[in-house]
């Protein structure tokens, strides 16, 4: 609509055209992404020996990518970093989501750091939604003394779908965290009851938080974890709920005599503490150290870190096989007619893996097979 003062006969008026908007994404964005600096596998390699954080943290998201040539860097770095790793003591923490796992981590790290003079790195999975696929990657919120230490790596990681929430590269990452001088390495699971034997196969020490005074402390006492676990500790023992905690922790001590002994021969023991009041927790680090001492003197220690490796060489084998299958275009396009068979009624949902499998499976010889001369 034309504007009255922009008539002929107001002549003597005139309206400005008013200036432009700014775009309302920042113009210099897409700039600055392009001016990050990419790094050779030596010069990862060099720079994460040296303790350059931003250089590790890059590393870390080249190893938990899934594009092929981040891959192929990130093995190469991983390759050459493995002569700086493996002297840490690798702590694994689980408990139910509210059990406290964030707060006691920033209470156990900055103990850590300043009684006992450690370089803490933490590995927090945060779970992926089933919908969007994406995840908060919050955990840093809840380690508010962690985070501005300098002696301190904290990386969430999304869980990517995996099993239990435990991300698909964590063991990588402590490699690389051990090469970058951290000797203390921390893996916190989700907390959702599934994800703790994969963290269980790649730390030395695995800790598990419970709670006091919300029902049937009985209800906690699940077979599986407790046996995997090396030390439990009662959270929240503070307040009111002090005599709750110590009920609960002597409980706990008469179910683990009912359980088979560990391999290890240690004995776990079951101790009450409070995250938010930073109280007990010199005795919870004098029970993992006496663990550790008690594992290297008999023998344990280098034992399991041994059966360890030999787990996740088993569980790449696994992983490659099942990204290979899924990613060969003629298994993608079959999949999509026995689905067709499945719902029509043709064939059973076993039939189909069966014959899916051996169309893969004889694609795969007929690619290695040797020419005839």
């Amino acid at each position: 609509m034309q504007h009255p003062e922009n008539n002929p006969d107001y002549i003597g008026l005139s309206v400005n055209k008013g200036i432009s908007q700014p775009p309302s994404v920042n113009p210099y964005l897409a700039a600055r992404k392009r001016q990050r600096k990419t790094y050779t596998p030596a010069e990862y390699v060099e720079g994460i020996v040296k303790g350059d954080i931003t250089i590790l943290s890059q590393a870390v998201t080249l190893v938990e990518s899934s594009k092929s040539e981040h891959q192929q860097i990130a093995q190469e770095v991983i390759e050459k970093c493995l002569p700086y790793a493996g002297h840490s003591e690798r702590i694994g923490i689980t408990g139910v989501p509210g059990a406290g796992k964030s707060t006691s981590i920033d209470a156990f790290g900055m103990y850590l750091i300043r009684e006992r003079q450690k370089k803490l790195a933490v590995l927090a999975v945060d779970p992926s939604s089933e919908r969007s696929k994406g995840s908060i990657l919050g955990d840093k919120t809840r380690m508010e003394q962690l985070s501005k230490e300098k002696d301190a790596f904290i990386r969430p990681s999304a869980s990517a779908g995996s099993l239990g929430g435990v991300a698909r590269k964590t063991r990588e990452s402590i490699a690389l965290c051990e090469a970058a001088g951290f000797n203390t390495i921390f893996v916190e699971t989700v907390g959702v009851g599934q994800s703790e034997t994969a963290v269980h196969s790649m730390v030395d020490f695995f800790l598990l938080i419970q709670l006091a005074g919300t029902g049937d402390e009985l209800q906690g006492i699940k077979r599986g974890i407790m046996e995997m676990a090396d030390g439990i500790i009662i959270n929240k023992a503070d307040g009111d709920n002090i005599k709750p905690a110590e009920l609960a922790s002597a409980q706990f001590s008469n179910a683990l005599h009912l359980f088979p002994p560990h391999e290890s021969g240690w004995t776990p023991s079951v101790l009450t503490y409070s995250g938010f009041y930073e109280t007990g927790i010199k005795a919870i680090w004098d029970m993992v150290y006496e663990y550790m001492a008690f594992t290297q003197n008999n023998g344990f220690f280098q034992h399991k870190r041994n059966e360890q490796a030999k787990y996740w060489m088993y569980e790449s084998i696994n992983e490659q096989l099942k990204s290979n299958f899924y990613q060969d275009p003629l298994i993608a396009n079959l999949l999509i007619e026995k689905e067709q068979d499945i719902l029509s009624g043709k064939i059973s949902s076993f039939i189909a893996a069966k014959q899916a499998l051996e169309m893969y499976f004889e694609g795969m010889y007929l690619r290695i097979k040797p020419r005839e001369v």
